[in-house]
């Protein structure tokens, strides 16, 4: 199959959606299928035509992180991709190379797949900064339900939280599959470590053999309420002086957290944004995993953490919910003191600690990339079945339109 993937967001930029593309691109080469990819340039002039199989766009900064909007129509992009003969385009966005996905599909007159991967309505202050939330919301629920609703032949979501958005929210009446998005789990696996690395990490950092490592891995920002984090960390450090918590990523927030942290010295250490490469060794400084956002759509650290083989405490969220299973391979808490507590139990029974991360480790295979490779090109092979039905329909009807012109014509 000759698969195009349309995307805002692509490496070398690091975020969760260009990091699930990545993997599914892999995964789908390793499975025998051509892969192309449409993506935004970090040019706002010019196109990007260096790779066979992959066309940058040229794109102007939104202002938020690393995206970039580009245009609807790019005419120097269109040749190119008519010469791909693509049997089916699969859209990872809502905006610019989005809106050129749903066109490109209906030129060529080939199915569109769409995964939904963000929940925007969690992201408007971004744009609004606090103004016109509710207006701003519900623009953002026309425009979703418009393009996915209109414009798509199969639409994918990572979690039923996406899925009971779109069923119950926004009553959206077609197909909706959840596919809960993979990653390259071995990437985290102790094997493939370079334990060598992870050593000057913690010297880098001053972390003691002795120390209990609390881990996030994210975007530094508001949705993900790192501030609740360093607000609970206090009382944790005073049951237990060898307590750290380490925040791993770089974001708007970076700077108000480091001060809002300084108070509690070392126990909390901040590395900035690292390369993509590097970030499976930082899981193996920790001794769990943590995360209090409420704006995740699956949330694929948390994945990461569990093919590393440590335990996660995670918000009592849809998001997180279906993944963790309570006191197997982690905890949920819906307020402080659970989180606390499931802290304190892991920090007071290193062993249950790595029990609970070893059955972490054998659970997130079920979010192999393979696995979600193969279920996505289910969700293709759906599609292209309902095209060739749809055009078995069109040809009957062309068929019966012209009999009934040349009868009356008689």
């Amino acid at each position: 199959m000759r698969i195009g993937l349309f995307t805002d967001t692509y490496a070398p930029h690091i975020n969760g959606v260009a990091t699930s593309i990545l993997m599914l691109e892999h995964a789908l080469r390793k499975l025998g299928h051509e892969v192309y990819i449409v993506t935004v340039n970090n040019d706002i002039l010019s196109y990007d035509f260096g790779k066979e199989n992959i066309i940058r766009i040229p794109g102007i900064p939104t202002g938020i992180y690393d995206y970039r909007l580009s245009g609807i129509y790019p005419i120097k992009a269109i040749n190119k991709i008519r010469k791909w003969n693509l049997d089916i385009i699969h859209s990872h966005t809502e905006f610019g190379i989005g809106t050129f996905a749903r066109i490109m599909a209906k030129q060529l007159d080939i199915p569109i797949v769409h995964t939904y991967h963000t929940m925007y309505e969690d992201y408007v202050h971004y744009i609004t900064r606090g103004h016109f939330d509710s207006t701003s919301k519900k623009i953002v629920e026309y425009f979703t339900k418009f393009y996915c609703d209109k414009t798509v032949t199969e639409l994918i979501v990572p979690t039923k939280k996406t899925y009971d958005l779109f069923k119950e929210k926004y009553k959206y009446n077609r197909n909706v599959h959840i596919i809960p998005t993979g990653i390259e789990v071995e990437r985290f696996y102790k094997e493939n470590i370079d334990f060598k690395k992870v050593g000057n990490l913690k010297e880098k950092y001053n972390i003691k053999s002795d120390d209990f490592v609390i881990l996030f891995v994210g975007r530094i920002a508001k949705e993900k309420s790192i501030d609740f984090l360093i607000d609970n960390h206090a009382s944790l450090v005073r049951k237990n002086k060898k307590c750290k918590l380490l925040i791993v990523g770089g974001g708007p927030d970076l700077e108000d957290l480091k001060k809002k942290a300084r108070k509690l010295g070392d126990n909390v250490i901040f590395t900035g944004k690292v390369p993509w490469n590097d970030v499976p060794n930082y899981y193996h400084l920790a001794n769990c995993f943590v995360t209090a956002s409420h704006t995740e759509t699956q949330g694929l650290t948390v994945i990461e953490a569990m093919a590393a083989g440590i335990p996660v405490v995670a918000l009592d969220d849809d998001a997180f919910n279906t993944v963790i299973k309570e006191d197997v391979d982690g905890y949920l808490f819906k307020d402080k003191k659970k989180y606390k507590s499931s802290i304190e139990k892991l920090m007071g029974d290193k062993e249950h600690c790595k029990k609970l991360g070893a059955q972490a480790l054998i659970n997130s295979n079920q979010y192999s990339a393979k696995y979600y490779a193969e279920k996505v090109l289910d969700v293709y092979n759906l599609a292209l079945k309902g095209r060739n039905t749809n055009e078995k329909r069109g040809f009957f009807r062309r068929a019966k339109d012209i009999f009934k012109r040349g009868f009356h014509e008689k």
